[in-house]
């Protein structure tokens, strides 16, 4: 068994994985558009071109999501944050400077008792994510 994060978007979602895919130096193994699916027919011509499925893979890493059509209820993500533990400092405060350009830091990216370097941030796309580089001693 394994767990794969499944993202709700307001109908960004596929500017915000091309975003991800790009600062997550990831590939997008798929993207399908409502319009190209029989399911297009139950969401509204505005919705045609936004996402019903899209799939990110940074190395083992892997992360899902779609656009929500508004008849389907609130995409809103509320109480879920996307943990990256990464090694390298660098690469981490690189991550979190692009997650925080147009986001709001809930918790800038710092030493802690815990790690080299934590900080929290909802990007722009309304995604919470958590930025963890262990610190290797402990």
């Amino acid at each position: 068994m394994r767990f794969i994060a499944y993202l709700s978007f307001d109908g960004r979602c596929r500017e915000a994985f091309e975003f991800y895919a790009k600062t997550l130096d990831g590939e997008i193994v798929d993207m399908i558009a409502h319009g190209d699916t029989p399911a297009g027919e139950h969401v509204s011509k505005d919705w045609q071109d936004k996402v019903i499925n899209a799939y990110l893979k940074v190395g083992e890493a892997e992360l899902m999501g779609a656009d929500s059509p508004p008849e389907f209820g609130d995409a809103a993500m509320k109480g879920v944050s996307i943990s990256i533990q990464i090694d390298d400092e660098s690469r981490a405060e690189r991550i979190f400077n692009a997650f925080s350009d147009g986001g709001t830091v809930t918790m800038p990216l710092e030493q802690t008792f815990w790690a080299k370097k934590f900080g929290m941030v909802k990007d722009r796309y309304g995604t919470s994510w958590m930025i963890n580089c262990a610190d290797g001693q402990k």
